[in-house]
């Protein structure tokens, strides 16, 4: 990892790898531009988690150094938002991936501006089920996970560590999925473009991934996720909003080297304690887990009766 022009706010060397976490606190639009990474292109993945203009409170410090996301109009934001997305998209590399997590209301207007330098991998969906409660419309339960690189034909891509075992198999127990011939191993499969199962639900309440005065913190298997499948370990892993710290402290702890800027000194002190004492749960718990939502069944036989045709009789 080459040396920065300048020393960053906070940096930490992981003592069993090597990688470096490197945090610069400031506006990222000013801040990433002392990267050399940045400005030598030489990002493998860009994950963001912007904020969202929603007026919320990323002060509960009570510092008065936090980004106010209430003083942004529709217009200004917009600008703000394609101001960072641009700068993020030029610092990566040929085969470099960006991922950005956004809710309803700017996703459109995010892939559109994208797609004029990138191309659309995928457009995923974090589904989790206790969303706020609302009366007057539907209840938001999802945000959107939106994958573009530089090249399709060229980018990092990894299968296997983020594979889960197939419904036909957790389900049904259907043997034509373990000697199916698409390239994945016997009973597994790529995950389905809406991610939902087990730790990927919000983190709040008595979770124990929570952290105090921290809004919006994103679980570590949907970084796991997102590091695992569009990186390698030695490469280098941008966030240009460092928040909770999750994806530095996922990214750290698997082998990347981080580097990402914060608003508020506050709140990038306590992510990078985050850093470096690591992840809360075993990164690869759930390396090939089933995500099925229906119980397993068992398979369907014939049944062959005095006198009778055969019938088909569910055992379950």
């Amino acid at each position: 990892m080459s040396k920065t022009s300048s020393n960053p706010d906070l940096v930490h060397t992981h003592p069993e790898t090597g990688v470096v976490a490197s945090v610069r606190i400031g506006d990222c639009r000013k801040e990433l531009l002392k990267f050399d990474q940045v400005k030598n292109e030489s990002v493998d993945l860009v994950f963001a988690d912007p904020p969202f203009n929603w007026a919320r409170d990323y002060d509960r410090h009570e510092t008065g150094d936090a980004w106010d996301d209430a003083s942004l109009s529709r217009d200004e934001y917009l600008a703000f938002t394609y101001e960072w997305l641009d700068l993020c998209a030029r610092s990566l590399k040929p085969n470099g991936s960006m991922w950005v997590n956004i809710p309803d209301d700017s996703a459109a207007e995010i892939v559109v501006h994208l797609k004029k330098s990138m191309h659309m991998i995928n457009w995923c969906i974090w589904h989790y089920r206790f969303g706020q409660n609302t009366k007057g419309r539907f209840i938001n339960s999802k945000v959107h996970a939106l994958y573009f690189c530089k090249d399709p034909n060229n980018r990092t891509w990894n299968a296997d560590p983020v594979l889960e075992e197939s419904d036909r198999r957790a389900i049904y127990g259907d043997p034509r999925t373990e000697s199916k011939r698409d390239g994945m191993p016997a009973g597994m499969r790529v995950p389905m473009d809406v991610w939902y199962g087990k730790f990927w639900g919000r983190i709040q309440g008595n979770n124990k991934e929570r952290r105090a005065k921290h809004d919006n913190q994103l679980p570590e298997v949907y970084l796991q996720r997102v590091i695992a499948c569009s990186s390698n370990p030695g490469d280098v892993v941008l966030d240009p909003f460092l928040g909770s710290g999750t994806t530095g402290v996922v990214a750290h702890a698997m082998g990347r080297h981080f580097i990402g800027t914060e608003y508020s000194k506050a709140n990038a002190e306590m992510a990078f304690e985050r850093i470096t004492s690591g992840p809360v749960r075993e990164i690869d718990a759930l390396r090939g887990e089933s995500t099925a939502i229906h119980k397993t069944r068992k398979r369907r036989v014939k049944r062959a009766t005095s006198g009778k045709k055969s019938k088909t009789q569910a055992t379950s």
